[in-house]
This record gives C-alpha cells, structure tokens and sequence, in this order.
C-alpha cells in the first residue's frame, strides 16, 4: 500500500501528478482553506501531511494528528505557522523548501520598491477610472532608485539576492541581520551591527527577516521614527513583523512616502485603512507565485517525503 498523503490545497499540475504516482492522496478539491477540524478529519489513517502557509498547524491541532501522521511536509519555507516545538514533542518530522524560491521573492520585492517609488497605484488607478489628464511635467512624480540606501533586514538568501539586483538599479546596499557576512559574500554593502544603525540610513527599508518571537512587531512607531523623512517600506516576509496602525499613522503624517506590501496581518482580511492610501502599493501574497517557483516548491516537498518513506537522511528537515 502506497502511503496516504494529505495536501492541504491544490498544487501546480506537475506536482500532483508525481505526488499521485506515489502517494495514495486526500486532495483539497475546492482549494479552499479547511479549518483544523476538516485537516484533523483528513488526517485520519494519512502517514504524512503537506500543509501551505495560510494553514495555522498550531499546537491543538498537532495534538490531535492520529499516530500515524509522522511527517509534515510544509509546501513552503517559511515555518512560522507550525508548532514546531508540538510537533518536536510528538516525535512528528517537519521539512521546508528553502532556497527554490528565493528569485521569484527577490523579483517581487524589486516590483513592490519600483510601484511605491514611482506612484505605480495612482497611475493604474487613473487609467481605470478614465482619469488620467494626459502628460505633464509635473504629473505623479515619483522618486528615482539611483544613488538612493536600501537598507535590508534579513541577509540570508532572499537578501542577497534582493542587495543583488538592488545593485543594477544603483542602490546603494545596507544591511543589518543576526549574522555578519563572509567578506566574499558582503561585496560592497555595508554592514550595521544594530537595527537602529540601519534603521537610520535606509531611505528604502525592505524586510526580509523571519517572523520570531523576537522580530514580531519589531517595525513600530519607535523603529519608523527612526528612519529618514519619507522613507519608502516594502514587506515580502510576514505581515506580523509590522504594526499596520505605525504604518497607517507614519504614511499619513510623511514620515513614510510609501510602502509596498506583499504580506499582511490576518491575510487575507488586511486592514481596510490601506485601500483608502494612495501611496500603499499592495499585492496579494505573490512572492513566489509563479509556475516554476511553486512546481520547484511542491516537488522539493514531495523529495523530502520520498527520503521520508525510503528511510534516508531528509534534504530539508526543519531542526
């Protein structure tokens, strides 16, 4: 008997055919999101789960997984949303898929500081009303990338390559993170040893930094103020590292000029207050949304799960 597989949404075609050719499978038909009951009634006589980043695998219902869910497969890397500790306790394995979707997150991000600086909202919404009243010298005058400090919070593999193509736009590269780079990776950004040494720099602060105890709500009211005046801030990682009520306040008041979000608190029910904003330039949790990324994604969960079944050393287990 293959083992049985429960994927919590639908996957890109590719992956669920080689997962089908595997696994005897409980697909999400709908593809919309099963609460913890439906996941905990799916799980029933499954040996492995494959839950995404709007599923919260919190403790409760890591404790009500039957014994013979031994693995959990996250389609994804980030880890945030499952007990990890839970299911450290109940003996159940927990793999990631770092590093296939670092391009497609880093593109994002260069999409989300290019609409926020050049007023990307305003336009799209003049030309969808019918409203845009021809060109002039002065009409929706952005602000150029050249010359400009992008300070980075978070230097692993999104960040790098994130400084890379900030780069080839002629930004200038800071960075802050838990660990220093080796010199040979460091290049020519520049390092603050404190958040409040990168905070004070960085005209375009982009956030690439885990959701932890630690970094939850770290971009408050104190930590904006500490930015120069109209600072742009642009968010990939979590909605959680930010406090919408500082954002909200800071772009009302000038202290931020913008922001590009791609994450948010309670996705997908974002604060209402950011559609009112013209200088919120705001996307629906895209970062790695396209088909490479997302097959790469599936299938080095499904490797995880095959290293699982054949008794071999996990490509990506989540210590």
């Amino acid at each position: 008997m293959a083992p049985r597989l429960v994927i919590t949404r639908r996957l890109p075609p590719a992956v669920e055919a080689r997962a089908a050719k595997a696994f005897t499978l409980s697909l999400n038909g709908a593809d919309e999101p099963w609460d913890a009951q439906s996941i905990i009634s799916e799980c029933r006589g499954a040996d492995a789960l494959m839950p995404c980043v709007a599923d919260q695998i919190d403790h409760a219902l890591i404790d009500a997984l039957p014994e013979t869910v031994r693995i959990i497969a996250n389609f994804g890397a980030g880890t945030d949303h499952i007990d990890l500790e839970a299911a450290r306790s109940r003996g159940i394995l927990v793999t990631n898929t770092p590093g296939v979707l670092t391009g497609a997150s880093a593109d994002i991000t260069l999409l989300l500081i290019l609409g926020a600086t050049r007023r990307a909202k305003e336009g799209i919404e003049q030309i969808e009303r019918g409203a845009w009243p021809g060109w002039s010298p002065t009409h929706l005058l952005g602000s150029a990338l050249q010359g400009k400090r992008i300070g980075i919070l978070g230097m692993g593999r999104i960040g790098q390559a994130v400084a890379a193509r900030a780069h080839a736009f002629g930004l200038e590269v800071h960075y802050h993170s838990r660990t220093r780079l080796p010199p040979e990776r460091e290049g020519d950004a520049w390092y603050h040893a404190s958040l409040d040494g990168l905070l004070a720099v960085s005209e375009i602060l982009s956030l690439h930094c885990a959701a932890t105890p630690e970094t939850r709500g770290v971009i408050d009211a104190a930590s904006i103020s500490k930015l120069p005046m109209g600072a742009v801030l642009i968010n990939t990682a979590r909605g959680d590292i930010v406090n919408d009520d500082a954002i909200i306040a800071a772009l009302h008041s000038g202290q931020l000029s913008a922001v590009g979000l791609d994450v948010f608190n309670n996705e997908p029910q974002i604060d209402a207050r950011y559609h009112d904003l013209a200088n919120a330039f705001l996307l629906p949790h895209l970062g790695s949304a396209t088909v490479e990324t997302r097959t790469a994604m599936g299938m080095l969960a499904l490797d995880n799960l095959d290293a699982h079944f054949r008794g071999v050393a996990l490509p990506n287990l989540v210590k």
